[in-house]
């Protein structure tokens, strides 16, 4: 390279180094003949790069720009260099220190030499996805600002509160009024939060309908909580003032400053969500205030339906399909088995069901899980009824899968996969998902009707009993919850009422399952109802197939506990 080129990169460098201070964005000279970089100071922070200044660009390029955009990249570049092109303006992805990908716009001008051939690209890169320093819409300053407010305090006088407002159902407004009415809503809200704030107390909009309130004043919760409602009372006001033209409620969270040990803005802005979450998971129009108790709760079941994951996609390792004898109380036998759902989580041991399967089904994984269920506790049927050939075993069905999935067709195929009679599986379902009943579910029931697939409603008559669904759905069997017969054990009217359901049941024809007989004086009065069937420890615990099969077919233990 000649002095003149020297002096030349000396000048551009030292006009970049002057400026990048007082800006966002990344200045860049690019010696298009020397392949010889030199990019703002500032980008260290950002991006996978070891130093600002570096030969053989095109070769540091490849470490640094994210593999599926290098190759356009370099197409572009060479253009330039070709002198086809007069500048440079490509939007792709650099890599930043973690190795993420980051959306820039790279543009730059060619500066030519004497003989006119391209000799530098000078220009600026700029992150298109950086979060915004203020809102137009609001008329509030932007997360970018908070995040800025929050490093610049660091740990020194963060102590008060933070006061995340969200606007409940905000989507629906968007919908149904339009989005221009949408941000009139969004400005009149700033509006009324503005008006109840303190002059030292802060307010930003950090995303979409949510707005932030900070308190560096050393304030407590229930300045937080009196504030919150001050807002509310405003918002009131602007639906009256609007003719309830739209009516909408605002949840909140707080997060106390003093009870968080770390005060980086990422921290807190978790902590800040998870409140409000909750806060709107609680009912909405309400405010919850963090404790960081909920919030390691919240984290296990994040991790646990990690670990649930991992274990669907690992071969369900973890899982395990347990069976409990039910008996015919009046042929004195073992008749069926219910199959139930374990899970083991390594270290953790055996998670309750009552842990996992509501993860499941929030997930969506009870679809896969469900299906594995199905098939395992069919292929244990097909065995046991080598050598009991009336034997039926029960499956457990979540309504996530009746809606969600094809698994009528699914019990139909493993019915024929393992050779079974139609009657020898029944589907137990529980009879809160009636809640969410659609003609899916009816064609579901019907679906199993038609195919002669017998249908259980468990839990019966623990708080959301109808008995019009014993009317549409003429279920083969009602099973009764353990917590029903524990009132029933220990209560004459609730015995009585036992009793009235069990002849109500075998008027329609339908059979009737008391669950959770434990001892043998408990056996001894129900059975004065005269159940078809008893489910409960007295018989057997849920046990894995092996010991079930030894106990309960090789072994017939359960008859001698009958007789």
């Amino acid at each position: 390279m000649g002095m003149n080129g020297i002096m030349e990169q000396e000048r551009f460098r030292r006009m970049i180094e002057t400026l990048h201070s007082c800006m966002d964005d990344y200045l860049y000279i690019l010696d298009l003949e020397e392949d010889h970089y030199y990019i703002s100071p500032s980008a260290l922070e950002r991006f996978c790069l070891e130093e600002n200044e570096f030969d053989q660009a095109t070769a540091v390029f490849a470490s640094l720009v994210y593999p599926e955009d290098l190759e356009m990249l370099c197409a572009d570049l060479e253009l330039v260099k070709e002198g086809k092109q007069g500048g440079h303006n490509l939007q792709y992805r650099w890599l930043d220190r973690e190795g993420n990908p980051v959306w820039i716009n790279c543009r730059g001008e060619v500066l030519q030499d004497e003989a006119g051939r391209p000799k530098y690209l000078v220009g600026c890169i700029n992150e298109i996805a950086r979060r915004k320093k203020a809102d137009n819409v609001s008329g509030l300053l932007g997360e970018f600002s908070l995040q800025k407010e929050l490093e610049e305090r660091g740990e020194a006088g963060q102590n008060g509160f933070l006061l995340m407002l969200g606007l409940d159902n905000f989507k629906e407004i968007n919908e149904s009024m339009g989005m221009d009415y949408g941000d009139m809503v969004l400005r009149r809200t700033a509006q009324c939060i503005q008006r109840v704030i303190r002059p030292d107390q802060l307010l930003y909009r950090v995303v979409a309908d949510k707005f932030l309130i900070a308190d560096f004043c050393g304030r407590d919760e229930k300045e937080a909580i009196a504030l919150y409602r001050a807002v509310r009372r405003e918002i009131d006001a602007f639906i009256e003032s609007n003719c309830y033209e739209v009516v909408y409620t605002m949840s909140a969270g707080i997060v106390k400053l003093s009870e968080v040990a770390d005060h980086s803005y990422v921290n807190l802005m978790k902590l800040s969500e998870f409140s409000m979450d909750e806060a709107k998971n609680g009912g909405r129009n309400k405010y919850y205030i963090y404790e960081d108790a909920d919030y390691q709760a919240f984290l296990k079941k994040r991790q646990l339906i990690r670990i649930l994951r991992h274990s669907v996609n690992h071969d369900f390792e973890g899982f395990e399909v347990y069976y409990q004898p039910i008996v015919d109380i009046k042929e004195k036998r073992l008749s069926s088995a219910e199959s139930l759902l374990r899970f083991r989580a390594g270290d953790m041991g055996f998670i309750p069901p009552s842990d996992f399967i509501p993860l499941l089904e929030e997930s969506g994984l009870i679809i896969p899980v469900g299906k594995w269920v199905l098939h395992t506790a069919m292929e244990a049927c097909s065995k046991i009824r080598e050598k009991v050939p009336d034997f039926r075993i029960s499956v457990n069905l979540s309504y996530v899968q009746v809606l969600k999935s094809n698994v009528l067709q699914e019990i139909l195929m493993g019915v024929m996969e393992y050779g079974l009679k139609p009657g020898s599986i029944m589907i137990e379902l529980t009879e809160s998902g009636f809640l969410e009943a659609n003609e899916n579910f009816l064609n579901f029931c019907e679906g199993l009707k038609r195919n002669g697939i017998p249908l259980a409603l468990d839990d019966f008559g623990t708080g959301y009993s109808n008995f019009r669904y014993l009317y549409h759905l003429n279920p083969h069997t009602l099973k009764i919850d353990r917590s029903f017969t524990e009132r029933a054990l220990q209560n004459d009217y609730e015995y009585n009422l036992l009793h009235h359901m069990a002849d109500l049941t075998r008027s329609i024809h339908t059979k009737f399952c008391i669950e959770g007989i434990e001892t043998s004086q408990e056996l001894s009065k129900i059975c004065g109802i005269e159940p078809d069937y008893i489910q409960g420890y007295f018989f057997g615990r849920p046990c894995p197939y092996e010991e079930f099969r030894e106990r309960y077919i090789d072994c017939r233990t359960v008859e001698e506990d009958v007789g």
